[in-house]
């Protein structure tokens, strides 16, 4: 059977994000873009590249137990309210329906 290392590097490489994701082990993202740098993989590039730009915020978030996931959910029950009432109401039933929805 052949093997093509590029499928294999860029799962070992997610893999490794992963894990590092979900023991919060922020302090190996350096190891983490070095090894993503070293292989020919484009898409993974433009990934650490990015990561790179605001590396103390993605290590951070990386090792902190601390989080927004919160604040995002009543975002997002927001946003799903006032997708609902396009066009048929204004902001106090909006807002209403915001109150005792929570």
């Amino acid at each position: 059977m052949v093997h093509c290392p590029e499928p294999d590097a860029l799962t070992t490489h997610v893999r490794s994000f992963a894990q590092m994701l979900t023991e919060r082990q922020g302090e190996r993202l350096p190891q983490w873009l070095d090894a993503v740098r070293r292989d020919d993989l484009p898409s993974l590039h433009t990934l650490a590249a990015g990561i790179e730009r605001d590396r103390d915020a993605v290590i951070a978030g990386l090792t902190l137990p601390w989080n927004s996931g919160i604040v995002e959910g009543h975002v997002n029950r927001i946003k799903m309210l006032k997708r609902q009432m396009f066009g048929r109401a204004g902001f106090a039933l909006l807002r209403k329906r915001a109150l005792l929805a929570s």
